[in-house]
């Protein structure tokens, strides 16, 4: 792998080609990404570059207690966490991350990662966590069939039979059930970019990614291409 990013999800929109083809695309907020580590073979016994990306807002709570200030709580980056990313010269980030690069030896530290490490037509793959549902029934969660509306029916969204009389007198593993959907993390592969805003750190790519807006995305050169 030698391209990578994390990006903030923007939202959907739809831009026109040159061709005047329409395509629906989303918008995420790519960088800039900034190397706060390096790892070698001698050192770490294998090769990868950190980043950090999104500015961590550091903020203490203090107290007046008796006429005498006392901190209460620290919020955001703890003092060796301050201090790793000042080695790296730049601010405390909240999110971090580590890629395998294959030219990792090639960074330095403090080194700026932007948008226009992809360029228009690369295929990538995107990793988020999904919107979170809450807890679902069968049919939404699993896509299961309702039963009869008609009246005096008392199957309606009901998940059906779970036992199968006296044998084998249990309800099997893995069998779908009402519950948590959603808030994981889904990597969809194989999608292109469609456009790149270098100055505005923006990437374009075709078709819809998973998560919220606002919500943290990961960016790599694809590992599968279609043939």
């Amino acid at each position: 792998m030698k391209k990578a990013i994390l990006a903030t999800k923007i939202g959907m929109t739809q831009i026109f080609k040159e061709d005047g083809t329409l395509v629906p695309v989303t918008v995420l907020e790519a960088g800039p990404n900034v190397v706060t580590q390096i790892k070698t073979e001698e050192n770490d016994g294998y090769e990868s570059v950190q980043v950090g990306f999104s500015d961590m807002k550091n903020r203490i709570t203090v107290m007046d207690k008796g006429g005498k200030k006392e901190v209460v709580h620290r919020h955001g980056a703890g003092k060796a966490l301050q201090g790793h990313f000042e080695k790296a010269g730049t601010t405390s980030k909240k999110y971090v991350r580590e890629f395998r690069f294959e030219n990792a030896s090639e960074y330095e530290l403090g080194q700026e990662i932007k948008a226009d490490i992809f360029e228009e037509g690369d295929k990538v793959d995107v990793t988020a966590i999904t919107k979170g549902k809450g807890f679902q029934g069968a049919i939404k969660r699993l896509g299961q069939h309702r039963g009869p509306m008609k009246h005096g029916s008392k199957f309606h969204r009901h998940q059906g039979s779970n036992g199968s009389s006296s044998d084998p007198s249990r309800v099997f593993k893995g069998k779908g059930m009402p519950g948590h959907m959603g808030s994981v993390q889904v990597t969809v592969r194989n999608l292109e970019i469609v456009r790149v805003d270098a100055e505005k750190n923006l990437i374009l790519i075709k078709g819809a990614v998973p998560g919220p807006k606002k919500g943290m995305v990961t960016i790599k050169e694809t590992t599968k291409v279609d043939a």
